[in-house]
């Protein structure tokens, strides 16, 4: 209730009453139980200052419309998988060394992943693997083939080609794919970008996305490898391993011998030969022969030390000098065998 320009009192009627003192009851929207309005829709009485032609409306629930909420509105209905989620695409990267005896090697891996990209020196790339869905527990074996090298764009295009402007040279980037369908699974073409040769239904296009070759894991400078070698680390930030990739003539786990200050010796021989943390079974035969030799050498060595100990170890012949001579150097034949066997 409340009060007029002439302090009269005005009543402000409900949903379905109206009359000064709103005592009378609308009855258009009570026919038939309400069912003017379908599917839940709630009849309101139209005001009768209002132009038009209509003596209720309905206000529809959600999901209906029309003057009676008798039409269905369209349903969308969107599932969302649990991998999918606001991060950013995550790069990680690990490092492992292989020697040339070894044609393979075992990584284990625990985090989430989709692309397997590896990365030799000079920025060579190959593709190892592809999964449009992670599955976790799985064993991956995979052969690695010159196919799946990504090539350079200079390797495919002309230097025209090259030389031309992002826009207008990228809608051209499926050509290689449809054209070296058997032989190229990816490319690159600068600094940010790497493709990859995708299946789309009955034709192969170019899926590209960034890729920084020019990342720099230089152990925030403070390096640890000697020799003025390079130090790698597994990610630019919070790094958890870390390798010293040697140059020529330089071995060692932080890059600290090198066989350029030895001429003939078994460290210079020996030092690529020899793989550590591997049993002496699966070591390289030059690394068995060596060792063989080795310990003929000593067992020879130090009996011929013994038995000419025992021999010139006679007063008689000691009393001459050819048999202190003898004795001495009986001894000292001896001990250069056994430093020679600790030095080995």
């Amino acid at each position: 209730m409340g009060v007029s320009a002439y302090n009269r009192s005005v009543c402000v009627y409900p949903i379905n009453k109206f009359g000064d003192r709103c005592l009378l009851v609308e009855t258009i929207c009570q026919i038939d139980n309400n069912l003017r309005c379908q599917n839940g829709g709630q009849c309101i009485r139209a005001d009768e200052y209002m132009i038009s032609t209509r003596k209720f409306v309905c206000i529809c629930p959600k999901g209906y419309i029309g003057d009676r909420c008798e039409i269905v509105d369209n349903k969308i209905i969107l599932s969302f998988q649990k991998i999918i989620n606001n991060s950013t695409p995550m790069r990680i990267t690990t490092f492992r060394t292989i020697s040339l005896t070894q044609n393979s090697l075992i990584i284990y891996w625990s985090q989430p992943f989709h692309l397997v990209i590896i990365e030799l020196l000079n920025k060579i790339y190959y593709l190892a693997f592809i999964q449009k869905t992670y599955e976790r527990s799985t064993t991956i074996n995979k052969m690695i083939n010159p196919s799946g090298r990504c090539r350079h764009i200079n390797e495919l295009f002309n230097k025209t080609f090259v030389q031309m402007n992002v826009l207008r040279r990228i809608k051209y980037y499926h050509l290689p794919c449809q054209k070296y369908s058997s032989t190229l699974s990816c490319f690159f073409f600068d600094d940010l970008h790497i493709c990859i040769c995708d299946d789309y239904g009955k034709q192969r296009l170019a899926n590209c996305f960034n890729f920084n070759h020019n990342m720099k894991f230089d152990c925030l400078g403070q390096s640890v490898c000697e020799n003025e070698c390079q130090c790698f680390q597994d990610t630019s930030d919070c790094p958890q391993r870390s390798m010293c990739i040697c140059l020529t003539c330089v071995f060692g786990t932080r890059c600290q011998f090198s066989s350029s200050r030895f001429d003939l010796s078994l460290d210079a021989i020996l030092g690529y030969h020899i793989q550590p943390h591997i049993s002496l079974l699966h070591q390289p035969n030059i690394v068995k022969t060596s060792l063989a030799l080795t310990i003929i050498f000593m067992v020879v060595g130090f009996i011929n030390g013994v038995l000419a100990l025992i021999t010139f170890n006679n007063k008689t012949i000691c009393e001459v000098g050819c048999g202190l001579y003898l004795l001495g150097s009986s001894i000292t034949t001896l001990f250069t065998t056994i430093i020679f066997g600790l030095k080995f």
